[in-house]
């Protein structure tokens, strides 16, 4: 294919006006990735100095104290379950050592089993109240703390400078 003196000139200065638009690309693409990089490291510093203080601070100061509670809860529980099962369980030995006295059975067989009412307990217990209730407590403090660490805040953000309006005069 023979093309003109011409036409060679025009595709010699599109070939170098091309080959100097990929070069200008590239340091483009390279000041992009330079700028890239130096934000990953910004965001990097200003999480580890504000964000993981303000989670620390708002963990120890919401959430810590009410799984302290609730440990402090549990284990009052804990130990009045303890009591009370210790106590339970003496005074089922306790009876069991009574209905096997022979005087004790006689006098049951003269009770008319049907006029003895038995009550059924019926619905949670304290401890299950207590539980749950710390349960939603360290729930709730969670939630606060989350919601306290990524609320919008006036404070963070600078504003952009706005170009001062011209005067009508």
């Amino acid at each position: 294919m023979s093309l003109s003196r011409k036409r060679r000139k025009e595709l010699k200065r599109l070939r170098a006006s091309a080959e100097e638009l990929w070069g200008n690309q590239q340091i483009v693409l390279e000041h992009a990735n330079a700028v890239a990089r130096e934000a990953s490291k910004q965001l990097g510093n200003v999480t580890r100095e504000e964000l993981v203080p303000r989670v620390r601070d708002g963990y120890n100061t919401y959430v810590r104290p009410g799984v302290d509670q609730a440990r402090i809860a549990a284990r009052a529980a804990g130990q009045g379950a303890e009591r009370t099962l210790g106590s339970l369980f003496g005074s089922v030995l306790s009876i069991g050592d009574i209905a096997n006295d022979t005087r004790v059975r006689r006098a049951l067989e003269r009770v008319n089993p049907r006029a003895v009412v038995v009550e059924e307990k019926k619905g949670p217990g304290v401890g299950t109240i207590l539980a749950i209730g710390a349960g939603v407590a360290v729930a709730a403090g969670i939630a606060y703390a989350v919601w306290q660490t990524f609320r919008a805040d006036d404070e963070l953000w600078v504003a952009d400078d706005e170009p001062a309006e011209p005067t009508a005069s």
